[in-house]
């Protein structure tokens, strides 16, 4: 962004400093006295924790690092704390804001060109925008308290360098989501739950430009004639922001961010997300080469399941991973990350999901990930999987585990080759072994619900047979949390027989019947 247009950021910018509100909420669950949802366990996405049970992509995990752009150091930032959800009343006005404005300005003339220079570290820049600051407030000869002078030099440091009334929330690491529905109204999501918080953007314009900002990052545009982008920040969060015409109130941005940490079985254990059985019978599948289709609604947790299920893939196996926008964070070293690309202004270069996975299959992959088939790619996945690429994974956006296979069915109908309607479902069938759903319960947590083995076909239909679901009997605790847990049906799979085939093992009683 121009040195010039910055600036009519901060000359723009009316909004209050916001003092950071101390002590964070406990990161593994729901706060104590938080009304449930109302959404219901059956028909709502669900199963990986979000900021309580981190299964979510977005989430921190514990442990992780502030956002990387992050304006300023912890000394300045004080910590990191929780943003406060917004409280109810009218805003008081900033007597502030007037200074604030003042020494922005005096920032941006001080830093000059310094703010683009490529020799110069983020750390470096910070450091010396946090001094020239310090000497601008002292100018302007304003007294000040230390706790109003901690805020306007974080206020004002977030908007030189970072993303404005955004860099809290960034920064804070209970927050998971970010929902911008207009420039005064910003809601957040933690511990799976939504909240209005106080940050807000001073008008339209103001928050449009962190919008470009955001965008030009990644040598995006947005503009009346492409006014909707998908893009991720430098930590890997992923972005979604449309404007007028199609934002009828305005622009609106929403961020869902992503751990710099990747979590790890053990992490999902503990967040309730699957049980140590469903654990052990995801790795066995995994390495057994099973084809496996992760299912569940949006902001269930299936990428970050996904991520964890990619880990149990040995390290010598060639992977390659398709993805809309990359989210995955695969640790092994043989991978080759491939993403897909929109269309230009003139409408033509695009790279779709379904180019990536033809293109793919001629790379020598042991095991192809595909973060997500919403198209004609699904055809090429089944394909794929049908011809020796065994082990393959990949996510699909339904309520159910039979939702999933009804939903990959409409999915290869988008294909355009005009299949018959039993010729697909028997290609589902030999395809995939595994459906794995996830579901988001009332009570903000992700969880498996259901592990389900695909049989194959009894006539036009695709025959499918629980081998786990979630145990909704159990009820919930004093707080409204789920006390139940997925429980083996006492059905054995028929796949387990191939696990002897290539060695895998399981623990003795994995599929006796009723909670243990």
């Amino acid at each position: 962004m121009k040195l010039s247009d910055r600036l009519k950021t901060i000359r723009g910018t009316t909004d209050p400093i916001q003092p950071t509100a101390q002590g964070a909420p406990d990161p593994l669950g729901p706060a104590d006295g938080v009304a449930p949802s109302h959404h219901t366990a059956g028909s709502d996405e669900a199963a990986l924790p979000s900021a309580a049970s981190p299964l979510q992509p977005t989430d921190p995990g514990p442990g992780s690092p502030a956002s990387p752009a992050s304006a300023f150091s912890a000394q300045e930032s004080a910590s990191v704390s929780p943003v406060e959800p917004r409280a109810s009343g009218p805003r008081a006005p900033d007597a502030l804001s007037g200074l604030k404005a003042r020494v922005a300005e005096t920032l941006f003339q001080r830093l000059g060109s310094r703010m683009s220079d490529p020799s110069l570290s983020e750390d470096a820049l910070r450091a010396l925008a946090r001094d020239e600051l310090s000497r601008a407030i002292d100018a302007e000869q304003v007294p000040l308290t230390p706790e109003e002078r901690r805020r306007l030099i974080r206020t004002v440091g977030d908007e030189v360098l970072g993303l404005g009334p955004l860099q809290a929330l960034l920064d804070d690491p209970t927050v998971t989501e970010i929902m911008v529905n207009h420039h005064e109204q910003i809601f957040v999501e933690r511990h799976g739950r939504l909240s209005a918080v106080n940050e807000s953007f001073s008008t339209d314009d103001h928050l449009r430009r962190v919008i470009e900002r955001i965008v030009s990052r990644v040598g995006r545009r947005i503009d009346e004639s492409s006014p909707l982008v998908d893009a991720r920040l430098e930590d890997g969060s992923r972005v979604n922001a449309i404007i007028p015409p199609l934002a009828v109130n305005g622009p609106s941005l929403t961020i869902r961010k992503f751990g710099a940490v990747p979590l790890t079985v053990s992490d999902l254990i503990g967040y309730g997300t699957v049980s140590p059985e469903i654990a052990d019978l995801l790795r066995a599948c995994v390495q057994a080469r099973l084809n496996i289709v992760i299912s569940g609604g949006t902001g269930t947790g299936k990428t970050t399941l996904l991520n964890v299920m990619s880990s149990f893939i040995p390290n010598d196996e060639r992977i390659v991973t398709i993805e809309d926008a990359v989210e995955l964070q695969l640790q092994q070293d043989h991978v080759v990350r491939l993403e897909s690309r929109p269309p230009n202004i003139e409408g033509s270069g695009a790279v779709t999901i379904r180019d990536l996975v033809r293109n793919s299959l001629r790379m020598r992959p042991d095991r192809i990930v595909v973060g997500e088939v919403r198209g004609g790619e699904s055809l090429d996945m089944l394909q794929a999987m049908n011809t020796g690429h065994d082990g393959s994974i990949s996510t699909v956006h339904a309520n159910a585990p039979r939702d999933a296979i009804a939903r990959l069915e409409t999915l290869v109908l988008m294909a355009g080759m005009d299949l018959p309607l039993r010729a697909i479902r028997e290609q589902i069938a030999s395809a995939v072994d595994v459906v794995v759903h996830l579901a988001r319960l009332r009570d903000g947590s992700r969880r498996v619900t259901h592990v389900t083995e695909v049989q194959g076909m009894e006539g036009d239909v695709v025959t499918l047979q629980d081998a786990f679901v979630f145990d909704f009997s159990a009820g919930v605790d004093q707080q409204g949390r789920f006390l139940g847990r997925p429980i083996s049906t006492g059905v054995r799979p028929r796949f387990v027989e191939h696990f002897k085939d290539v060695g895998v093992r399981l623990p003795m009683g994995l599929f006796e019947a009723g909670p243990r």
